[in-house]
């Protein structure tokens, strides 16, 4: 007749459900007593009933109010769903209320218990309140509500931590008594009165993006920037994961914290800018130009008159950098302009003056080379964990303490900044963490209620939309401020310092192993140095020196990134590109290759000639040029070497004559190459060979008789040919003697010049074969 009444919906009577209870808890008392009393019994017992209270998935879809007051209605909602292979009958959705627990240790016990477990787990309250589901076939699913009022859970007035449970029991065809066949738990912070000392809370919100611009920009006067792709704009957009935190933390009491690569690339984006399609680029969209304007727009405002901190230009990896990278020249030189290069990009883009006083390590793990390299800028505050700089203490200390150097510590509170950590997208594990991040809250108040602390939360760096949805809902359930009070970073940073408190840095073996294996390679700054080794080189010839130092400079920052943790191939390929793309424009500074060239007689002038195809102009360059043997050919008196300054102006190429002198016929090897002005050589050096072929006194003396003869011959000839026309004349009169004077040669009336201007538009043709100098 139950069964019957159960498949008409019709619902047990409390009195009938009472004797069920007291059955099935005299069923189990044998097995109680066992847990209890024996050495093996529980064993045997904890693995039957771990089964059977897993047959129903009980999850908790929302809890509201998160932290109730005295006239609140807590309200559950979830879902059950039967895993087991035969129906549930007779079942009923029940809440219980456990004991106060006593400390955050006992919360991460409670928290890590599974199964239903008699005496440890909470009866359910009044019947009152529960939800009865007839039947739940096997595979399906059912929705429920459970509504109580905040009076009726026989809470202390004190407040404290509760651990709730909500809890299916049922009947199977395999065991026709009542039995828990599913438990949720979860956690009830219960502060009905505002608590005497408020603990002061600092809650971080970080704005962090992975590298989308590359070191290419156009050759036009404003530079129009290359992306890598267009993936960032997601990321803006309406529901992206940046919006959102942009949206959420508007009206949350936190603190900004910023990388300002990611305001510098944003704000790229709001103008013409270009992306990267195989070997060319294609214009930006248009769409995302807006979509770009108005995420900015919303920051800018929701940071107006809050506390910003500025992360170095690209957040660089310090512990990667304290690890790897101190040994290689150079590498920790990138720390301080990209600090200075922080403070001025957040001024530019967003109006507002930020801190750089803080740095921020990966997961706020440090030792002490770590703390090196992050105060080697400028920083004097560390943002550490409490899992790295531990406490042997029975209460939470304050965040801030001192720990040498005159550098501070703010330790972020472990539990606390990885309560978000798993995935967020089900909404039943965001209400869960949600739950037990204000329970944690709640007492770590309790721990010293007349002792007010300074607590800091840092969370991941980039958290995922939903993660971020889940942080706003913790923080929005403390806006009643019962029993914590915000603070910004500044303010907690310069809090007065626990006495009890660890102040001494662990050593470089303490550093978590699974983060050294993420860290960024040797190979990493070995890259960087030769990329800026080029860059230095380069820049120097550079009429407009900052269009090509301020986007390599900036791309040699992203390569630092922590951002590229774990990903070592795209990393790689970033840097070669910059560095291949940063050889290409230096190769456009160049000499132009010179075929054999043959020299006649002693002396002569050989043509060197220099091509720039940048659009900027190039000095502060010397050509030099070496004969490989002076004594057959000497170059600027009795040198091997001659040097002259360069200047070409961009798109032009320039010809530099050097004066020779030749001693000996033969062959010389010429080397050709360019320095700056520090004597560093620029380029490649161009060789080429000279042929001298010089004329000797005695064939010259040949010559000239040669010469004078003809000049005789010419001579007798003519003075005969005069004689006869006079003869001539003497017989045909006036007309005779005009016409000889026509035969006399007249000079060419023109001769060309041969002068060739130093300077013309470039060509990268090299020089004729058989190339003759200039006499």
């Amino acid at each position: 007749m139950a069964e019957a009444a159960d498949f008409q919906g019709m619902s047990t009577s409390p009195a009938r459900r009472w004797l069920r209870r007291t059955a099935s808890l005299i069923i189990g008392a044998p097995l109680l007593a066992g847990l209890l009393w024996g050495p093996v019994a529980p064993t045997a017992y904890a693995a039957e009933d771990a089964t059977g209270s897993r047959t129903v998935d009980v999850s908790l879809d929302t809890l509201t109010p998160a932290a109730p007051g005295k006239s609140d209605t807590i309200t559950i909602s979830g879902t059950v769903v039967n895993n087991g292979r035969q129906p549930v009958t007779d079942a009923h959705i029940d809440l219980g209320v456990g004991p106060k627990l006593l400390g955050r240790t006992e919360i991460d016990s409670a928290a890590d218990r599974t199964g239903y477990l008699p005496g440890v787990d909470a009866p359910a309250i009044d019947d009152r309140y529960s939800v009865e589901i007839p039947k739940l076939a096997s595979g399906i699913s059912q929705d429920f509500t459970l509504s109580v009022p905040a009076d009726k859970l026989d809470l202390d007035e004190d407040g404290g931590v509760y651990q709730l449970g909500v809890s299916l029991t049922g009947r199977t065809a395999s065991a026709q008594f009542d039995q828990v066949l599913g438990i949720e738990r979860t956690f009830l912070p219960w502060q009905p009165e505002t608590t005497q000392e408020k603990t002061r809370f600092t809650y971080l919100w970080p704005l962090i993006s992975s590298t989308h611009l590359t070191a290419e920009t156009g050759s036009d006067e404003q530079q129009t920037p290359v992306f890598e792709d267009e993936t960032l704009a997601a990321e803006l957009a309406p529901g992206g994961r940046l919006e959102q935190m942009v949206a959420l933390g508007r009206d949350l009491p936190v603190t900004w914290v910023i990388d300002p690569d990611l305001l510098a690339t944003v704000d790229a984006m709001t103008r013409n800018y270009r992306v990267k399609s195989g070997n060319t680029t294609i214009a930006g969209s248009k769409e995302n130009q807006a979509v770009a304007k108005r995420w900015l727009s919303a920051l800018e405002g929701a940071v107006q008159g809050r506390k910003i901190v500025a992360l170095p230009f690209a957040d660089p990896d310090l512990a990667s950098l304290a690890h790897r990278g101190k040994g290689v020249s150079g590498s920790l030189s990138h720390l301080q302009p990209a600090t200075e290069v922080a403070e001025t990009t957040v001024e530019t883009v967003l109006h507002v003056k930020p801190s750089i006083d803080f740095a921020w390590p990966v997961e706020g793990q440090i030792d002490s080379s770590i703390v090196d390299v992050a105060t080697s800028a400028g920083a004097d505050k560390v943002i550490a964990r409490s899992d790295s700089l531990q406490d042997n203490l029975h209460y939470t200390p304050t965040a801030a303490r001192p720990i040498g150097g005159g550098t501070t510590a703010v330790v972020a509170d472990s539990r606390l900044s990885t309560a978000f950590q798993r995935d967020m997208t089900d909404a039943g594990d965001s209400t869960l963490a949600v739950q037990e991040f204000l329970a944690q809250t709640l007492a770590l108040t309790h721990q010293q209620p007349n002792n007010q602390r300074s607590i800091v939360v840092a969370p991941q760096r980039t958290p995922t939309t939903a993660q971020a949805q889940s942080m706003a809902r913790a923080l929005r359930a403390l806006d009643s401020r019962r029993w914590t009070q915000p603070l910004d970073l500044e303010a907690a940073a310069d809090a007065k310092p626990d006495a009890d408190a660890n102040t001494q840095v662990p050593g470089s073996a303490r550093y978590p192993t699974a983060l050294r294996k993420q860290e960024l390679p040797v190979e990493t700054f070995q890259d960087i140095k030769a990329t800026q080794d080029t860059l230095d080189k380069f820049k120097v010839i550079l009429t407009l020196a900052d269009r090509v130092e301020t986007p390599f400079g900036r791309a040699i920052d992203r390569e630092l990134s922590v951002s590229w943790r774990g990903t070592p191939a795209p990393a790689h390929e970033y840097r070669r590109i910059v560095r291949n793309y940063l050889h290409s424009l230096t190769g456009e500074v160049r000499l132009i290759e010179k075929s054999d060239v043959t020299l006649s007689g002693r002396s002569a002038t050989i043509p060197v000639t220099v091509q720039n195809k940048l659009v900027q102009g190039v000095d502060h360059l010397v050509l030099r040029l070496r004969s490989e043997n002076p004594t057959r050919l000497n170059l600027d008196g009795d040198k091997g070497v001659a040097e002259q300054p360069i200047t070409v102006e961009g798109g032009h190429s320039q010809t530099v004559k050097f004066p020779a002198e030749a001693n000996a016929n033969g062959q010389v090897q010429m080397t050709a190459q360019l320095y700056t002005e520090d004597g560093k050589p620029y380029g490649r050096p161009m060789a080429f060979t000279l042929k001298v072929s010089e004329i000797t006194p005695t064939v010259m003396l040949v010559l000239a008789g040669g010469v004078l003869l003809l000049v005789l011959a010419g001579v007798r000839m003519y003075t005969q040919r005069k004689r006869a026309a006079a003869r001539e004349a003497a017989s045909a009169g006036e007309e005779a003697v005009s016409g000889a004077e026509g035969d006399i040669d007249r000079p060419d009336p023109g001769q060309a010049s041969d002068l060739t201007p130093d300077t013309r538009p470039e060509s990268g043709d090299p020089s004729g074969a058989g190339e003759k100098v200039d006499h």
